[in-house]
């Protein structure tokens, strides 16, 4: 299973992140525009993420709910019909919640950097260090590490729980 290690903050300067995010990056920020629908499961996470053309991606992962670096476990099934899919897990398994968010993605090497503009929670930045096959969670939150002081990201601005909990604690859905 493909892991990577994660980070979560808070953003309380979208402008000055997004600036330094630009000059780290190896291209332009891609616009994303995201709805993850989640269903009730027993361990981890599933989702459904749709995108404004039509296509969409099952995503199950694991990780923990810690505000350090933290590994995750994922796979990603992508799919060109998602309608059925989500019909069929919602009557299977029920709907959790659903999470709408702009996404600016930068790459930074094998560093995926999202600075997210959630509905009903505002602006974060996630970082995704995908790990190679052998390499150490270690080696990837050392990047992690390296990456938020050069984004500006402080300690006390770090979020542990996924967008869908954040949510939920505020009584959104």
């Amino acid at each position: 299973m493909p892991r990577n290690v994660e980070i979560k903050a808070r953003v309380r300067d979208m402008n000055a992140v997004r600036a330094r995010a630009a000059a780290l990056s190896d291209a332009p920020a891609v616009v994303l525009e995201q709805e993850d629908t989640f269903f009730n499961v027993p361990d981890g996470r599933l989702k459904l993420r749709v995108f404004p053309d039509g296509k969409g991606e099952l995503i199950a992962y694991r990780r923990p709910n810690s505000v350090g670096p933290k590994t995750s476990e994922y796979f990603v099934y992508r799919t060109p019909h998602f309608g059925a899919l989500k019909e069929l897990l919602t009557v299977a398994l029920g709907v959790r919640g659903v999470v709408r968010k702009r996404r600016l993605l930068y790459l930074v090497g094998a560093t995926r950097i999202h600075l997210d503009d959630v509905e009903g929670l505002g602006a974060f930045l996630e970082l995704e260090v995908v790990l190679a096959e052998g390499q150490s969670d270690v080696e990837g939150e050392s990047t992690a590490r390296h990456l938020l002081a050069e984004l500006g990201i402080r300690d006390a601005d770090r979020v542990a729980p996924a967008y869908i909990d954040l949510l939920e604690a505020e009584g959104g859905r």
